[in-house]
């Protein structure tokens, strides 16, 4: 598959079709790999991740569940998301927490770090999508409150940019779509 069709072909795939299939752990170190060669400016590589596999999965689902019933008051609390938390990744393989860890260089804007982070994280999806992994790139939860990033020992210039839930499906791939065209978004000068 080329490249593009690689990244047309790209997919999220929800947790509750992937089949609890382990996947190939050099797989997982070549969706890593990727990650680090995405563009950085002035080789900062802000990104860190966080790898949950086997058991520790449960250990990882349970803290994210205790983290938003710790952090979100009374009123705004749902049990519903609490049970949803704490069972999402019950049949993945892995699950990666993505990390913005904000270097010293204070001449490089944060959005650039935010950026090459996020290049890093498109990296690793598309190794999985060559390889027939199924993910998804999750932003909920718990993701973007301090805490999450804190409690996993980062600071506060940190930012957890995504939870990676990762494993096998038998979901059929669908075709792409977009909206638009790429020639609708484009104005050449």
């Amino acid at each position: 598959m080329n490249t593009l069709d690689l990244i047309k072909n790209r997919r999220s795939i929800d947790p509750d079709h992937f089949t609890g299939a382990m996947v190939e752990h050099h797989i997982i170190e070549n969706m890593l790999e990727a990650a680090n060669w995405a563009p950085t400016h002035g080789y900062t590589e802000p990104w860190r991740f966080i790898v949950y596999e086997g058991e520790k999965i449960a250990s990882f689902s349970e803290f994210h569940a205790s983290l938003y019933q710790k952090h979100t008051n009374a009123e705004q609390f749902l049990q519903k998301k609490y049970e949803k938390l704490k069972n999402r990744a019950r049949l993945c393989s892995h699950v990666i927490i993505c990390v913005n860890k904000r270097g010293d260089k204070s001449n490089i804007p944060a959005l650039e770090e935010i950026a090459a982070t996020s290049a890093a994280i498109q990296n690793m999806l598309l190794v999985a999508t060559s390889n027939q992994v199924a993910t998804f790139w999750s932003t909920g939860g718990m993701c973007y409150h301090q805490s999450f990033a804190e409690e996993l020992g980062f600071t506060i210039e940190d930012q957890v940019l995504g939870i990676l839930y990762i494993g096998k499906s038998e979901q059929v791939q669908y075709e792409g779509k977009r909206i638009s065209e790429w020639q609708a978004i484009v104005t050449w000068k």
